[in-house]
C-alpha cells in the first residue's frame, strides 16, 4: 500500500495534507477499499522519513472525517469513501460527446459544491463496464449509469446477464439509471430516460406538414459503429413512414458520391455523415432547406450554429434532473422531453 501513496518532497504543500490527499485520491480511484488495511504511524514515518507527529496529524484529520479508524492491537482501517464532499458520485458512461458532455456538465453546475463526481467511460465494452463496476463497488453515495453495449459484430446491445448482475449489486437508493433503460432490472429503480422508439415517432409525427413536402425520407443508421445506436431509432421511423404512407430507405452511412435528388430529406445520427452530407449537398449546387432537407439526431452547438434542423432529447435538463433527484433524495422515473427544433435545413 505504501507503494501507491504520493509524496513530493519539493511541494509548498504540507506533509501531511499530502497525506490525506492521497489516501482520498486512492480510495476514489479504487486503489482503496473498504475494510483495507493500511501501515501504521510508524511505518508510514520510517517509510518517508517524515516525524512520527506529521503522519498522526494526517491520520487524525482521516479519523476525524471517518474514512479511516484505529482498531486496539490490530491497526488502521479504510472504513467508508466518503470524502471531503457531502455527497460522492460516479457518472458512468459508454462515450464522450458534446451531448452526452452536456448532460454532465448540468449535472456538475447544478449539484455545484454539494458533490465529488468522478467520471468514467467504457466505450460501449461490456468488459470494461464490468471492471469498472467491480473496482467501484462501494465506493461512492451515487451511481449514474448509461448502457449501451455493443457485440462482436458492433450492433447495439442494451444489456446482459452479467451486467444485470453487476447493476442488481448497487442498492438500488445509490443508483440512477440514466438515458436507456431497456434492462432487466426492477422497476422501483430510478430512472431518467429517453424513449428511443416513440421519441422519433412522436417528433417526425409532429413535424409532418414539413417532412410531406420532400418526396422521398432516408434514415442514414450506422449498421455498425464503434459506439452503436439503438436499433429501437429505426424501428421507430420505419413506424412513422408506414403509418404516414412515406417512400423510405435506410443507408448505412452517407456514401461518397452519394447519388441525390431534388426532393430528398435524410435524417442523419452521426456527425460524420452529417458534414458528409452538407458538403455534397454544397459541392452539386444544391441549396441545403430547399432543394435537399436534412434532420439530425441530437442536438450540438455546431448544429444550432451552422442551422440544422434537429431532434434531441434535453440533455441539459437530464443532467440537472439527476441532480435534483439527488440533493432533494428523491425517487421516480422521469422522462426527460424530446423535442423536433426546426431550422433553415427543412
Amino acid at each position: 500500500m505504501i507503494k501507491i501513496i504520493k509524496i513530493d518532497e519539493d511541494s509548498r504543500v504540507p506533509k501531511y495534507k499530502q497525506i490525506v490527499d492521497s489516501i482520498l485520491s486512492n480510495i476514489s480511484n479504487g486503489n482503496l477499499k473498504i475494510n483495507q488495511k493500511i501501515p501504521s504511524i510508524n511505518s508510514f514515518s520510517e517509510e518517508f522519513y517524515m516525524s512520527r507527529d506529521t503522519v498522526e496529524k494526517a491520520y487524525n484529520i482521516l479519523k476525524e472525517r471517518k474514512i479511516i479508524t484505529s482498531i486496539r492491537g490490530k491497526g488502521y482501517y479504510i472504513t467508508q469513501t466518503k470524502l471531503v464532499s457531502k455527497v460522492n458520485v460516479l457518472f458512468v458512461y459508454n462515450k464522450l460527446s458534446s451531448y452526452k458532455m452536456a448532460t454532465y456538465n448540468s449535472f456538475i453546475n447544478t449539484i455545484g459544491a454539494n458533490a465529488h463526481t468522478d467520471l468514467q467511460i467504457y466505450h460501449c465494452d461490456e468488459t470494461l463496464f464490468l471492471n469498472l463496476l467491480d473496482k467501484y463497488e462501494g465506493l461512492y453515495d451515487y451511481y449514474i449509469i448509461t448502457t449501451h453495449f455493443k457485440t462482436d459484430d458492433l450492433k447495439h446491445n442494451s444489456y446482459t446477464d452479467a451486467v444485470v448482475n453487476a447493476i442488481n449489486r448497487i442498492p438500488k437508493e445509490k443508483l440512477i439509471i440514466m438515458d436507456n433503460i431497456k434492462l432487466g432490472i426492477n422497476n422501483d429503480v430510478t430512472k431518467i430516460y429517453q424513449d428511443f422508439e416513440n421519441d422519433i415517432y412522436e417528433a417526425l409525427k409532429g413535424g409532418i406538414e414539413k417532412i410531406k413536402q420532400y418526396t422521398k425520407m432516408f434514415l442514414v443508421y450506422p449498421n455498425k459503429s464503434v459506439y452503436p445506436y439503438p436499433r429501437r431509432i429505426s424501428h421507430g421511423f420505419k413506424k412513422f413512414c408506414t403509418e404516414f404512407e412515406i417512400d423510405y430507405e435506410i443507408l448505412d452511412e452517407i456514401y461518397d458520391d452519394i447519388v441525390l435528388k431534388e426532393g430528398d430529406l435524410f435524417i442523419t445520427i452521426e456527425e460524420s455523415d452529417l458534414v458528409n452530407l452538407v458538403k455534397q449537398i454544397r459541392d452539386k449546387k444544391m441549396k441545403l432547406g430547399k432543394h435537399i432537407g436534412v434532420i439530425s439526431y441530437n442536438d450540438t452547438p455546431l448544429k444550432e450554429l451552422l442551422g440544422i434542423t434537429v431532434m434531441s432529447t434535453n440533455f441539459k435538463i437530464m443532467g440537472e434532473t439527476a441532480a435534483r433527484m439527488i440533493l432533494n433524495k428523491e425517487v421516480g422515473q422521469v422522462k426527460v422531453p424530446f423535442n423536433f427544433i426546426y431550422r433553415k435545413s427543412i
